[in-house]
């Protein structure tokens, strides 16, 4: 089985822009980040730790500037955190391995899907392409992302 843990090296591998966000709570601008319009099939994990946390059938257009998911393909891998900043409550959401800052989960996501929206920073995640899934150990989670007819 494969393990997921955050090690000095993936820190210190990151862009400035993904430690930012991962490891300082940061947001990136909205419309900027590189998967915001991906369409492509696979899952995303988290650039830290390499754990996975979404799969592209579960993506969808949210309309706010961040790629958002009705749902993680392991909700053990997602910790929920009251968020007080900015003068608001929100709910943080972190990966469980990595401890990296992903964005945050709304109720308005959906309805038919469950009603959330993970509104998640591309900055924090790597996408792993259906075709490089089971090559990378991914293997487990290509039924989710399988082409649906």
């Amino acid at each position: 089985m494969k393990t997921y843990t955050r090690s000095p090296e993936a820190i210190a591998a990151l862009s400035p822009e993904s430690y930012r966000v991962t490891q300082e709570n940061g947001t990136e601008a909205p419309g900027t980040g590189a998967y915001l319009h991906n369409s492509e099939p696979g899952i995303y994990v988290d650039i830290v730790s390499g754990e996975p946390l979404f799969a592209s059938t579960d993506k969808f257009d949210a309309g706010c500037g961040w790629p958002s998911f009705t749902r993680p393909v392991e909700p053990a891998n997602i910790i929920a955190r009251e968020d007080r900043s900015l003068g608001m409550i929100r709910t943080e959401v972190r990966s469980a391995h990595g401890d990296s800052h992903l964005g945050h989960v709304f109720p308005d996501g959906p309805r038919e899907a469950g009603g959330l929206r993970y509104c998640i920073n591309s900055a924090a995640l790597r996408f792993v392409h259906r075709d490089e899934m089971e090559a990378e150990g991914y293997g487990a989670y290509l039924p989710l992302v399988e082409d649906r007819a």
